[in-house]
């Protein structure tokens, strides 16, 4: 059984042998869990190394722009010709890509010979245009010459040279199909212009095909999984200073606010952040249904730049959007029902915030430190986000192994070659996705670990406030929260990093679970087999009890490592006996402020992601250069990001409810149900009988 924590936390025995106040946590404390510490910094060295792999490998080109038929990225300023400019995949030979298209063809479209062009080429209305290949050998062009001409030098080619052309072998080849920009790719429209193809015939060219197959090869190959995928990541790295701006600047400065009012407008506020959550919901819920195009006409196009307004491509990011906008109809309707169900609660929850406000009135550094881990956890995510980037485009470009049978005149070789048919592709190995994986899971131990810092400090700071009577006195530090630092980085970061990895593993288990779970579902909504039973059913019971688990070792915890020192396993022993000891008296207490502050961080969040929206909107993210796939990505990212720092600053409330209501509790226990360390700022609101009724019932 554990003794009274205040002989640990309340008075030491002076030199003479009597009590004494003592500067609070200080006593009989020294450093735990420093395996675990030891690991921490294991892992930060791994992430280190896992990221200089990325950043030595990766492009983040190859996320948004195709390969050319020489392996070089579209708009890659070393590649050889120099690329900058020309950023659009362009495939020269329109029968390959007919050809690829076929059902039971050996032929890929990767295969296809292809350029990176500034513009996707249209056919002529009156003659025969051309797109020839980058200037070599005896073509004495520069690149910046054959940009000004439309890719064209037919007119100085030699007859040989015209002839291999008629025989689409190149160098040139001519432009039969009109094409527009699909996400940095020239998809042809499968309607051939009559005029040139007629020319073409006159010259006599070979035969070219007419078939609707040619627009759905490009298409397929534009909307796969993978391009797909890959097209998401690249909105996050496109869209960085909408992440600065919605994900870091404008949730610290409404999260301070938010504080401020907590601390002067305290009555008032569990009613606002009802209210405004409910419309924020509306709010965000209404930017998908105008991006799904269900409202208005903003409707996200994968086609860039001006094309013909009655030519549509479907897009998978669109069907994305119709899904998300469902999903987020679903969760506003439950989201309201639950606003009207908790009204009658709020009356508690004012209450109870009411605990919080006096501690941060009396501890008033507690609103200004959560700006050191923000600061931290910026700089993180910056180097994390960069490295992500590179990780996911870390594949390696290799050369197709192929058996197509084509030719091509190769300029540098002054011949025509069918030797060198196979394009290139990026090849992933298995230990590139578990870099990936390693990368994503080490973010949320990461931010865990800051996020359990944060609040570890802030619980020992309360923790002296509330054991010091709630008065100033010279044996308590000047400055609480920074006292409480730096006992965290003394003596307690292997107990915070044990604990962020404890909640980082089982997060990361019941993610593995649901995936399980869903995928069990999809096959069939009850499994007929019994294994299929007994793995549905063991998902479900598993991810509760992963749950329930994380709600215990998370808050409580660390707040009694803050108070106790002790290493995370007893802070948790004794936060848990301490809980069902006095389950009556805190249960409603936690239950409903915890409603009320987490509905205050999804205000937060979700104002950051509504504010992503409108700067997505604009311009420069709509059809310019920077043009995002879709907003899906990088709205749902600055929603993250808020989050995290609402987290940041709403632990200050948070950590000071249940730091107060634990110490009482303690207090209470310890001294025969009346509490003798209470500050009477606490005394007052919890000696009213109304509130105590709430508190014990």
């Amino acid at each position: 059984m554990r003794g009274p924590l205040g002989a640990v936390i309340g008075r030491y025995p002076s030199s003479d042998g009597s009590a004494q106040t003592a500067g609070i946590i200080k006593h009989n404390r020294k450093c735990r869990d420093i395996a675990f510490l030891v690991v921490f910094i294991a892992f930060w060295v791994g992430m280190i190394v896992n990221s200089s792999f990325g950043f030595n490998k990766g492009n983040p080109l190859r996320l948004n722009y195709g390969l050319d038929y020489k392996g070089n990225v579209c708009g890659d300023r070393h590649a050889n010709p120099d690329l900058r400019e020309l950023e659009l995949r362009y495939w020269l030979n329109p029968n390959q890509v007919y050809q690829s298209g076929l059902k039971n063809s050996n032929f890929k479209l990767d295969n296809a010979r292809s350029i990176c062009l500034m513009d996707c080429p249209i056919p002529s209305e009156d003659s025969l245009n051309w797109v020839c290949d980058y200037p070599d050998g005896d073509i004495r062009l520069k690149v910046d010459d054959w940009i000004d001409r439309n890719y064209d030098y037919f007119a100085d080619l030699t007859p040989v040279l015209r002839n291999t052309s008629l025989q689409l072998q190149g160098p040139c080849y001519p432009v039969i199909y009109p094409s527009v920009n699909v996400y940095w790719t020239c998809q042809f429209i499968a309607r051939a212009s009559n005029v040139s193809l007629h020319h073409w015939q006159q010259m006599g060219g070979v035969s070219i095909v007419e078939d609707i197959l040619i627009d759905k090869s490009i298409h397929k190959s534009i909307n796969s999984h993978s391009s797909v995928l890959k097209r998401y990541v690249a909105d996050i790295g496109k869209s960085w200073p909408v992440l600065i701006v919605c994900g870091g600047i404008l949730p610290l400065f409404l999260s301070v606010i938010w504080l401020l009012m907590i601390r002067h407008f305290v009555a008032g506020m569990p009613w606002i952040t009802v209210i405004l959550f409910n419309v924020l919901m509306i709010s965000f819920t209404m930017f998908y249904y105008l991006k799904a195009g269900w409202i208005g006409n903003s409707a996200i196009s994968p086609i860039i730049g001006e094309h013909d307004p009655y030519y549509h491509v479907s897009a998978r990011e669109l069907n994305h959007l119709h899904a998300v906008a469902i999903l987020m109809t679903i969760i506003m309707i439950i989201s309201f029902l639950s606003s009207i169900a908790i009204v009658r609660r709020i009356l508690m929850a004012t209450s109870v915030l009411k605990v919080a406000a006096k501690v941060i009135g009396e501890v008033q550094a507690l609103i200004i430190f959560p700006v050191i881990p923000y600061f931290i956890l910026a700089v993180f995510y910056m180097f994390w986000f960069s490295a992500a980037l590179h990780l996911f485009s870390s594949g390696q470009v290799l050369e197709n192994n192929c058996n197509s049978n084509c030719c091509a005149y190769v300029l540098e070789l002054r011949r025509v070659s069918c030797d060198r048919c196979c394009g290139y592709s990026i090849h992933y190995t298995s230990h590139i996705g578990a870099a990936i994986l390693f990368h994503l899971f080490g973010c949320y131990w990461a931010t865990q670990f800051f996020i359990a810092c944060s609040s570890t400090v802030i619980a020992g700071s309360v923790a002296s406030y509330y054991w010091n009577r709630g008065e100033t006195s010279p044996e308590i530090p000047f400055l609480p929260v920074f006292s409480s630092m730096k006992r965290l980085m003394r003596y307690s970061l292997g107990s915070v990093a044990l604990g962020s990895l404890i909640v980082s593993f089982v997060e990361s288990i019941r993610f593995i679970l649901d995936a399980i779970r869903r995928k069990l579902k999809v096959v069939n909504t009850v499994p007929e087999s019994w294994i299929g039973r007994v793995a549905f059913h063991s998902s479900q019971f598993s991810r509760r009890g992963i749950e329930w688990t994380i709600k215990s070792v998370n808050r409580n915890a660390y707040i009694m490592i803050a108070i106790t020192g002790k290493s995370f396993f007893k802070a948790s022993e004794i936060a848990t006996e301490l809980i069902i000891s006095n389950i009556l008296r805190i249960g409603k207490v936690n239950v409903i402020g915890d409603v009320i502050l987490f509905l205050g961080k999804l205000c937060v969040s979700l104002s950051s992601a509504v504010f992503a929206f409108l700067m997505l909107d604009t311009h420069n993210y709509a059809s310019a250069h920077n043009k995002i796939s879709s907003p899906l990505f990088p709205v749902l990212v600055c929603w993250g990001l808020g989050y995290v720092v609402a987290t940041l600053f709403f632990g200050v409330v948070e950590m000071s409810i249940d730091t107060i209501i634990l110490s009482f509790c303690q207090d209470s226990d310890e001294h025969q149900g009346t509490a003798q360390y209470a500050p009477p700022l606490l005394i007052e609101t919890l000696n009213d009988q109304n509130e105590m009724q709430r508190l014990t019932q």
